[in-house]
């Protein structure tokens, strides 16, 4: 059974998110998965289940601690390896618990998803946000599975030093804060960190499935359909937002970092 870590939204290793893939011979428990994942102690490892003639891939995603609804970085993962073993070619289809997602190779070896878009609606601050944050919120709002935050710049973003633990107290898979871009005159529009310590991610470094808020938010904001975003984390890494509704289109590469055998 081959088993992959592929570094998504980067062109480089050891930049943007790595992501176990896990390319299955045969269906596995749940638990067997889970196990997995927290063996490779990704943010998220992706498991593919092989293709039935006219049937979708069917792609599940665990965190070290649980399965997720939805995830960016691993899907990218998961289609940077399929096109790239030649196991796939053309638009691949994946049947997920977020519906049927389409992968695409693009000419300038960039991949795009098409993913749902969640725009926000504006809620009053979480008890305990703001503090577990040390920052001043300028809007809140709830998208289908976490909050969003802007504040006031991108140097308090880069700054932002959370009480991880306090963020725990918040009612959320995980809080995504956010701000416009510094200078968007060098290529960025809007910058981004992620927090999801409720299940098991402290900091994600660069979340895809964060930007199906991000993206419906900014481009409704900017009045631009198209945009570009950095997860300035520790990694770091560059998304290509477009904003469809009722879907986003999320784009960029990636690369694998190695790849192996799995004995179990």
């Amino acid at each position: 059974m081959r088993i992959f870590t592929v570094d998504s939204f980067t062109d480089r290793p050891f930049k943007g998110n790595p992501a176990g893939v896990c390319l299955l011979e045969s269906p596995r428990s749940d638990e067997w998965m889970q196990s997995l994942a927290s063996e490779m102690r990704h943010s998220e490892t992706a498991f593919v289940t092989p293709r039935e003639e006219g049937h979708p891939y069917v792609l599940r995603w665990f965190t070290p601690a649980a399965e997720v609804d939805l995830c960016g970085h691993a899907t990218l993962a998961a289609a940077h390896i399929l096109y790239s073993t030649g196991a796939a070619s053309g638009a691949i289809e994946f049947s997920t618990r977020s519906g049927i997602l389409t992968t695409k190779l693009l000419d300038n070896g960039f991949i795009s998803m098409d993913f749902p878009a969640y725009l926000p609606t504006e809620i009053p601050p979480p008890a305990g946000l703001q503090e577990a944050l040390g920052a001043p919120l300028t809007w809140v709002g709830r998208g289908r599975m976490d909050i969003l935050a802007e504040l006031e710049s991108e140097q308090v973003i880069r700054d932002l030093t959370p009480d991880i633990q306090a963020l725990t107290a918040v009612d959320a898979r995980g809080v995504c804060v956010t701000a416009r871009a510094a200078d968007p005159a060098k290529g960025v529009d809007y910058v981004s960190r992620f927090f999801a310590p409720n299940v098991g991610v402290p900091e994600d470094p660069v979340t895809g499935s964060a930007h199906c808020m991000l993206s419906p938010y900014w481009s409704t904001k900017l009045g631009e359909n198209s945009l570009v975003a950095a997860q300035v984390s520790a990694r770091g890494g560059e998304i290509h937002t477009t904003y469809a509704h009722p879907r986003t289109i999320l784009s960029g590469p990636a690369t694998t970092v190695w790849s192996g055998d799995l004995h179990i």
